[in-house]
């Protein structure tokens, strides 16, 4: 089947209307697009539960706050094509502004107190963005499957409590964080980094690999394991840290025991790009 490029919601519903009509199942990809080896990951996890696979590249200005990068966030849809082309993906969702948000929209998907913690401290209205366009984009192509990067474990969280609570038919996916030779997760904004700040960005997974390291030997004290993460951080003058939190992944309170289910997260600035990156301990 040839791979279909679809820009209007009236016609992404023609094409999920006439997938379940066969009896197909949909998994879906959301994506922002520039997409790399992290997300063609999302897209193979994706084939493997669905008949039809729908990757939608979009843009959300819902989620960027004034003064974030939406203007500059990259942007090449003719490599994006031509990566779902290969993956075999069989439609690419990409609708203009416009289609997805009406001059009169006001309309918007909160999950409360998930969305003001970590990242939402520093962005808080990146959630809400980031719910109401999932939610949109849930009500209009009515996936079956769909599938999320561990690297934005709190999104992850925040979206399966989205499902649960509005009783969303649709099963939530995580696949693992794909990274670099140096261990750096695989993000659209390292392209924003310079040479120096490219060089120093592996310290976040350094620093997480020293959790794991020091969990392994059997230090549970998370008040510890946070003052070495620190150090590490902070001795990388490249590294302007936003925050460190070690939580458990349900609630994303803090805790002060490592147990099983603890997430510990990341987010440092490199310069103007915000870099995040995380471990759950299992």
């Amino acid at each position: 089947m040839t791979m279909k490029v679809i820009e209007s919601v009236t016609g992404m519903t023609v094409f999920s209307r006439q997938a379940h009509l066969q009896h197909q199942r949909i998994g879906l990809v959301p994506t922002m697009g520039y997409l790399h080896e992290g997300h063609l990951s999302l897209i193979r996890l994706a084939r493997k539960e669905s008949d039809r696979v729908v990757v939608s590249i979009f843009v959300n200005p819902s989620q960027f706050a004034p003064g974030e990068d939406f203007e500059k966030y990259p942007r090449d849809f003719e490599r994006d094509q031509s990566l779902c082309r290969q993956e075999g993906v069989d439609c690419i969702f990409h609708p203009p502004a416009a289609e997805m948000y009406s001059s009169v929209h006001r309309t918007y998907v909160i999950t409360d107190q998930l969305s003001a913690k970590l990242c939402g401290l520093s962005r808080p209205t990146h959630f809400q963005g980031v719910t109401t366009i999932v939610a949109k984009l849930f009500n209009i192509i009515q996936p079956d499957t769909a599938v999320f990067g561990q690297k934005d474990a709190q999104q992850s969280l925040i979206i399966r409590r989205m499902v649960s609570d509005l009783n969303f038919p649709v099963k939530i996916m995580v696949a693992p964080i794909v990274r670099d030779t140096d261990g750096l997760a695989l993000s659209s904004r390292n392209k924003y980094l310079s040479p120096a700040q490219r060089a120093a960005a592996p310290v976040l997974y350094q620093a997480l690999q020293e959790a794991e390291h020091l969990i392994g030997v059997g230090e549970t004290s998370s008040a510890k394991i946070r003052e070495a993460m620190m150090t590490m951080i902070k001795a990388v003058p490249e590294a302007s840290l936003d925050y460190l939190a070690i939580v458990d992944f349900q609630h994303l309170e803090p805790v002060r025991e490592i147990a099983s289910g603890t997430l510990i997260a990341v987010a440092v600035y490199f310069g103007a790009t915000r870099l995040i990156d995380n471990i759950i301990i299992v």
